[in-house]
Parts: C-alpha cells; structure tokens; sequence
C-alpha cells in the first residue's frame, strides 16, 4: 500500500492551481497550471489501501484505484500506466472529464477530504506520455473479421481501440470532418485542449484503426452497405436530440442549442474560419440548464466576451454537504462550482422559463418565475415573476435520444421505453452482429461510463465473431444499480 501514515499526515486535499480568472478568460488553454509531482505524491500517500475499496464500485470501469496509488507514491509511473491503462483505455480524457464518482466513495472520505484519485489519474498519463510509455499496441496476428464502428465520441473509440487490438480490421466512421466526436466539438478547449485527443488518435491509427470522416452513415452509406461490407457494426452514435423548451417566443432568432453554439466555439479556437459563428460577443447571455453543458456555454461565452450571462436551473441549489438521502458511497447531488463558474455570471436556482420575449423577431428577454417543488412537480410563487434581458439563449437541458430516423430505421433497430436502442447483456441489438455501445443504448450519461460501455460491447463483438473472447469486461451496467 501507500504510506500507512499518509492519511493521517496529510490529512488536506491538495489540488493544481487554475490559472488566474482574467488571464485564462484571454485564451482557450486548459485552466490548470502545471501539476506539482511532490503534491501529487503526497496525495497518493493518503490513499488507505481499504479492505473493500469501494472506489472500485464507484467507478464504472474498475480502475484498480489503490494498485496506481501507491506506484505513483513510489515514483513507479511505468508500472503506474500499465494498472491505470489495464481498465481504462482514455484516462487522459477521465482524468479530465469525469465527475469522479470514485472519489465520492473513496473510504477516506467519510470522514476526511477524498484522496484525489480523479488528479492522481490524470498526472500519471500525462507522466507516461512525457517519458515515451505510451506506446502503439497493434495485434500479434489478424482474425480476418471487419468492424465498422459508427461514431468516434469516448464509447466509439474504447470500442475500436479493444477490437483493433483482439485482431480485427476496424473502420471507425464519423460524420463529423475531424474525429473525436463529443471530445473534439462538444468539450471546449479550456476543459481540454484538442491536441490531447490528436496524439491518442494518432496511436489508434498506429495499430491499424482506420479513421474514416466526414460519412454521414445513413445518408452516403447505408444500413444495408454497412452490414454487406462489414462482419459486425457497433452502433456509438451517441444521445444527440436535445431536450426543447416549448414555451411562447421559443421561434425567436437568438435562442439556440448548446451543441449548434459549442462546436462553433471549438473550431474557431483551433483556428478554424466558421461563417456566421454564433457567438456572445457584447450580448446578454442565458443559459437554460444548470449542469456540465450549461456551464460549457458559461466558460465559453465569457471567453468570447459576452456583456453578461445568467443561468437558469429550475432545480433548488443543492446544499453544500452531502444530503442524509444520499449516503456515502453514493455519488451525492451537491453544489459544485466548475472552473467556469469562478470566471464569471450569476447562477440562479429553483427558477422556470414562461416565456421568451423578442422584437423585431429577435430574443430581448426572458420572462421566469421562481418555482417551489411540489409532489406533482413545480409550481410558480406569486409575484416572483421578472424579465431577464438577453440577446442570446443556450438550451443546454440535455438529452433525449439517439437520432433514429436514419440508421436505426434502415437497421431495423427496436427501441426501449425510453427511446434508446434496445441491447441484450452482450450489447446486440435484436439484429444479430449490430452491437450498440454508449448514451445511445444507456442514454445521457457520463463519459466513465462510455469508455465502460465501449470496451463492454468490443468484448461482446469479439466473442460474436471468434466464439469466444479474451478482451476484459467491465461489470455489465444491469449487474449493479446506477450510483450517478
């Protein structure tokens, strides 16, 4: 284990410093300064080495949380990436991304600061990339077998990367002209920078997965193409309708999806030219949805220098100490304060959209109304009614679904009660070799749990096509309830 005494002499959680708030608000770069290895080291000696490490259930892919602990206590980073990389293919996208339900159940954290698993995790690949550990895995031998996998996001990849390595010849198709799916045009740069997903493509394409952009499947290839052509498919086409808000005013110009405004964002801040970009600049922003999307569009509309920006969540604040309905090692529904929110704006809570009001068919405003939550859902408080100004609104309320009427609809595809595409516990879907992996099987979820997801379904694949597998598998999603 790590220092048996390192919890008890070291008892505060020592994170990097961001950048200051005016100097990162400049630029698009990553908000965290350079990480402090003796800090980190430090924090690594905190971690108990439990009985039961009930981080390991509180993380979908079964990071074997205390083994790299304690070798990046030790200084052993080359033995660090090989326990951290056995479970997760991507720790540099997690190590970055994920809420970090493992810390949240971290044992420590009854009653002491959580060890910073989430930070521990991230240095150490960023080590490994530093000293060449990070090397391309191509097969011993080829099966012969041809997967194509639809989409590139975090399942897509995990999926291929699995597949590419078993043995199998894996096309990896995107609509999109560059991949990386939600990573590359949903992230914002300050929350990672793009050149982190270009160097794990660049190993993928080193064993042999073959990158196929800007095909729009279901439109330049179909269905029936797809299967003609390929021995399996695996489906990571995501959950990408997004929820709408149906009030009076909703076909005013100005009020735009999150994801028609983000990936706008993202391509001008890799230098790319986008004729009409929607952008904050010198407007009153809105944004309608308080989480992770929400304050995606916070970060970047101040980046790009908007007068003011309020978002609207129509859920009561969260109390800052973990709620006696969510015990430990639950995953709690908390006040979290992102790096956006320190940049700027107001953050208003338990407050409901009645109308969007305009001129000249443009948005001006947002009327709302503060609500209370009743057993039947919400109601308005009387005389709580106001307009906020704005000239632009983000719909950042989530998701509801993957598209179907593509596809899905060519595939023949049968769908759940929720609306998602139904799998069984090897991830096919009701048309045998269609495999489905990520949020268009689970639904909205996490990016932990796509990557779990990803390397479940390649597994499934694998044995599909050979009889039998060798790739590891995380524990399927119905095996356990959902914590997160």
């Amino acid at each position: 284990m790590a220092d048996p005494h390192g919890f008890l002499k070291h008892r505060e959680r020592e994170l990097p410093a961001r950048r200051p708030v005016p100097v990162r608000l400049m630029d698009w770069k990553e908000v965290y300064e350079n990480r402090d290895l003796d800090q980190l080291r430090r924090q690594a000696s905190r971690c108990m080495d439990c009985g039961i490490p009930f981080c390991h259930s509180g993380c979908p892919l079964g990071n074997l949380i205390p083994e790299w602990n304690d070798l990046a206590w030790r200084g052993d980073w080359r033995e660090a990436i090989e326990r951290l990389h056995a479970t997760n293919n991507f720790p540099e996208f997690t190590g970055r991304l994920c809420p970090a339900p493992c810390e949240t159940a971290c044992v420590l954290g009854i009653n002491q600061p959580a060890v910073t698993i989430k930070e521990i995790e991230v240095s150490t690949i960023e080590v490994a990339f530093g000293f060449g550990g990070v090397q391309p895995q191509p097969p011993d031998r080829l099966t012969g077998k041809t997967v194509g996998v639809i989409g590139s996001g975090p399942a897509g990849l995990a999926a291929a990367q699995q597949l590419t390595r078993a043995g199998h010849t894996v096309a990896v198709i995107e609509r999109a002209d560059r991949a990386g799916g939600l990573l590359r045009y949903g992230i914002p740069e300050f929350k990672m920078e793009k050149s982190v997903v270009d160097r794990r493509l660049a190993q993928m394409t080193a064993e042999g997965t073959r990158f196929r952009t800007g095909v729009d499947v279901g439109v330049d290839i179909t269905g029936d193409e797809l299967r003609a052509r390929y021995d399996a498919i695996v489906l990571a086409i995501g959950s990408t309708r997004p929820r709408d808000l149906p009030v009076p005013g909703r076909e005013l110009d100005g009020i735009v999806q999150a994801m028609d405004y983000l990936p706008q964002a993202n391509r001008v801040a890799v230098g790319d030219e986008v004729t009409g970009q929607i952008t904050a600049e010198g407007k009153d922003v809105v944004v309608i949805g308080g989480g992770d999307t929400g304050a995606d569009c916070i970060g970047t509309a101040l980046r790009q220098g908007a007068r003011s920006v309020t978002s609207l969540e129509i859920m009561p604040r969260p109390s800052e100490d973990r709620p006696e309905t969510q015990p430990w090692p639950t995953y709690p529904m908390i006040y979290r304060v992102a790096s956006a929110h320190e940049e700027g704006g107001e953050r208003e809570y338990a407050v409901s959209t009645s109308e969007i009001l305009g001129e000249d068919g443009r948005v001006t405003g947002v009327r709302v109304t503060e609500v209370r939550r009743t057993e039947g859902g919400f109601e308005p408080a009387e005389g709580t009614e106001r307009v906020i100004p704005a000239q632009l609104v983000l719909l950042a309320m989530g998701f509801v679904g993957p598209e179907t009427d593509g596809v899905v609809e060519q595939l023949g595809l049968e769908l759940d009660e929720r609306g998602n595409i139904r799998r069984d516990r090897s991830y096919m879907t009701n048309v045998p070799g269609v495999f489905v992996a990520g949020d268009a099987g689970r639904g909205q979820s996490l990016i932990v749990w796509a990557i779990a997801e990803g390397r479940s379904a390649a597994q499934g694949v694998d044995a599909w096509l050979t009889g039998s597998s060798a790739l590891p598998r995380p524990v399927n999603p119905t095996d356990r309830p959902l914590v997160v």
